[in-house]
């Protein structure tokens, strides 16, 4: 019997001490996991136009925009990713940026705007619409649709080159929606040296 017992023990601690180093093995690899931001507060109401060729666009008209994001980073000793209250942060004051605002596409070779104090006319196949400065958001895009959107917002999120180092951030995915259901999204991944 006490055989059987100090067999069954000399198993069992192989068993575990293999065990351990496939986990010291593991822990030693890299891992990763993706927080997502979907928060009630990042979101943005704004109007647009889309131009749909070069003779052609949208009436004006708005949309209730909402903002989803994730980032991937690999996760500390700690078991945390990072402490993403940074990029909620970033990501409402960029909603609030381009909250109650007309958006227009300051890249668009098909606009032209120009400042006719006390207003900003915007131009399109020779017909201008005047905006007070106040009203309006001029976007580095070449359309305000939600393709450009989310490219837009993660680029604003990716300003910070510190906290994504800091953070080991290795993807950041940035979807707008201008409704249910109807989306654009843009990706940006940490190139590998």
């Amino acid at each position: 019997m006490s055989l059987m017992k100090d067999l069954s023990i000399l198993i069992l601690s192989n068993k575990l001490g293999l065990f351990a180093r496939m986990w010291m093995r593991y822990e030693k690899m890299s891992r990763t996991s993706t927080i997502e931001l979907f928060k009630e507060d990042m979101k943005f109401s704004a109007g647009h136009f889309t131009i749909l060729s070069p003779d052609r666009r949208e009436n004006l008209h708005g949309h209730n925009y909402t903002v989803y994001s994730a980032f991937t980073a690999e996760i500390g000793v700690d078991g945390m990713s990072f402490d993403y209250r940074f990029y909620k942060e970033k990501l409402r004051a960029i909603c609030r940026s381009l909250n109650e605002k007309m958006l227009i596409a300051g890249a668009s070779e098909h606009l032209i705007i120009a400042d006719q104090k006390p207003y900003t006319a915007v131009t399109f196949q020779g017909e201008t619409l005047l905006f007070a400065p106040r009203d309006i958001k001029i976007l580095p895009v070449s359309n305000v649709t939600v393709e450009e959107l989310s490219h837009w917002i993660l680029s604003q999120v990716r300003l910070d080159e510190r906290e994504l180092l800091q953070n080991k951030i290795q993807k950041i995915k940035v979807k707008v929606f201008s409704g249910p259901g109807q989306s654009g999204s843009s990706v940006w991944r940490k190139e590998h040296v």
